[in-house]
């Protein structure tokens, strides 16, 4: 029975083989993993009623009523009619098409499903699946309920020539309107998700998550090798080698998907009305604030034991989902980005992360982001300027990626990008300088509507290091540079660059992070609780107000 030539003789007893690693499963084990592979975690197809067993809460799944036809506009035969196959299909699969679409909740909240199965003509998207989907995604934007798409696919169907294609156009201008409207829409990429359908609706939606393993792509393996004669990767486009390109966000288990996509469905629940105010939580005077030599904190500010993003992701948020990339081609690992609930208001939380030892400083690039960390930044206000969600922005790097490969991606635009972006965003924006805030790199995620900084940070247009090496020909000159530069936040905030400042223990927050990131909690949700009244409209024109009176004195 353990012999690989008695596989098929246990297949259809009760047992199977894994497709992956061939070891032997106990069926009904099989099923009780949800068709994931004990011994090696593959992660088996599972048809559509299944996946929404496994997804939707117990008895609150309600089909989507169709009339299914034979749409056969071509008269389409190769070996066979097209409606012959239409017709075994439907019979092989119990389903009327390669889409089963419900309503639902998912952890008690309501959503809109559509999910594909690979089993009816591959998943293919023909018009009924296209129509299956469009009418989804309508009802969800009718019902203002997000829209959750489950992928499985080898593309758009052959037989129905440029009315499969043509779906493909339908399905994102649907995607297009949720968009308009705010709904949250979440694909969940299952194993394969190809051709038509990854370019378009699958890869459309505010979030993306894959199953381990999960291929997605354009053009298929074996296209691409036979057409160019190009080895590729083992991992090419499995879910680990999407997320490492940028991509999508996460790669989720199946036994962890529910509870991760219930979180993302509660962001458009109801909100709490209002935030705790901690009294002077922001520091607003600089005779409040102690007077040291500005060598000295900027030694603070660089000090490896401070807080990162990431810390402060787990002191502050409930429930923190880092999602990752540019969904164009990286995933710069000196920005790190998701949605947590700050006393149950869900935020957007985006910062530099630099790393405590040094082997995670340099995985990290030192916190320096590259082109593509700024892309990911945009990425991530733009969806939370459509869900309406705040955003909380940490600032801490020396400054951007410079180099050859910075500059042949477009450094320069993709800082002066968010730049833009940020001014226009109709969402409270609350930037924070928790460690060193270095030139444009900072810049690119410090355009708020309040800016802090915590008491041992630094702002700067260049670092004293290179100031003193350009305009006194000398780096030893840097404590003399730091102190002409005045970019500690004593001075900071006498000068009105920032307005106001995070208190931090004595000796500085590397010595009592958890108390470093209270001090932060307190000051961040103080100040939303004096912007989330604001209307978009208000905050852009006040945004664009703070900003455009800086330097103004300079011309008469």
């Amino acid at each position: 029975m353990t012999t690989l030539g008695s596989v098929r003789q246990v297949t259809d007893s009760d047992w199977l083989a894994c497709p992956s690693c061939r070891s032997l499963v106990y069926r009904r084990r099989f099923a009780d993993e949800l068709s994931v592979c004990p011994d090696c975690g593959h992660h088996g197809r599972l048809p559509a009623p299944d996946r929404l067993s496994m997804l939707l809460d117990e008895g609150s799944s309600r089909l989507l009523e169709w009339e299914p036809t034979e749409f056969d506009p071509l008269g389409f035969v190769d070996s066979r009619p097209y409606p012959e196959r239409l017709r075994e299909a439907r019979r092989d699969t119990g389903l009327a098409e390669a889409v089963l679409c419900a309503r639902g909740t998912l952890g008690g909240q309501p959503v809109m499903t559509a999910v594909m199965d690979f089993r009816f003509l591959g998943g293919s998207l023909g018009s009924a699946a296209g129509e299956l989907i469009t009418r989804a995604a309508e009802t969800a934007l009718a019902e203002r309920v997000p829209l959750l798409l489950v992928t499985a696919s080898g593309g758009a169907r052959m037989q129905e020539g440029l009315f499969s294609l043509m779906q493909m156009a339908k399905t994102s201008q649907a995607l297009a309107e949720l968009d308009e409207a705010g709904i949250l829409t979440v694909t969940l990429i299952t194993d394969p998700t190809y051709a038509g359908v990854a370019a378009s609706f699958a890869t459309l939606t505010d979030v993306m998550i894959a199953e381990p393993g999960a291929r997605m792509g354009f053009a298929g393996r074996r296209v691409i090798e036979q057409t160019i004669g190009q080895i590729l990767p083992a991992d090419f486009q499995t879910a680990e080698f999407l997320l490492s390109h940028g991509l999508i966000d996460v790669i989720q288990p199946r036994r962890q998907q529910r509870a991760a996509l219930g979180r993302l469905l509660s962001l458009q629940q109801p909100r709490p009305s209002r935030l705790p105010v901690t009294a002077d939580a922001v520091i607003d005077d600089p005779a409040r604030l102690r007077s040291q030599e500005t060598w000295a904190t900027v030694r603070l500010a660089r000090e490896l034991g401070r807080p990162t993003t990431l810390d402060y992701a787990g002191y502050l948020l409930d429930g923190f989902m880092e999602l990752h990339g540019d969904r164009m081609s990286a995933d710069c690992p000196a920005i790190v980005g998701g949605i947590g609930w700050l006393e149950g208001l869900p935020v957007m939380l985006i910062g530099h992360q630099k790393g405590h030892a040094t082997h995670e400083v340099i995985a990290r690039n030192f916190g320096r982001a590259t082109p593509e960390g700024h892309r990911k930044v945009a990425r991530l206000m733009r969806t939370a300027a459509k869900l309406n969600l705040p955003i909380v922005t940490l600032i801490d790097t020396q400054g951007a990626e410079p180099g050859l490969t910075a500059e042949e991606h477009g450094q320069a635009i993709a800082i002066a990008e968010n730049l833009r972006l940020m001014s226009g965003l109709p969402v409270p924006i609350v930037s924070i300088v928790t460690g060193e805030g270095g030139s444009g790199g900072a810049l690119a995620l410090g355009v708020a509507d309040r800016v802090l900084a915590c008491e041992n940070a630094v702002y700067s247009i260049i670092s004293p290091e290179g100031c003193a090496a350009i305009l006194w020909r000398d780096a030893a000159e840097a404590p003399r540079a730091a102190a002409a530069l005045r970019i500690d936040a004593r001075e900071l905030l006498r000068l009105g660059l920032v307005d106001g400042v995070v208190p931090e223990p004595d000796g500085g927050a590397h010595t009592d992070p958890a108390r470093a990131a209270g001090y932060l909690r307190a000051a961040v949700t103080s100040t939303l609780a004096e912007l989330l009244p604001l209307d978009g409209e208000r905050l852009v024109r006040a945004r664009r107000a703070r900003f455009r009176r800086h330097g103004a004195q300079a011309c008469s």
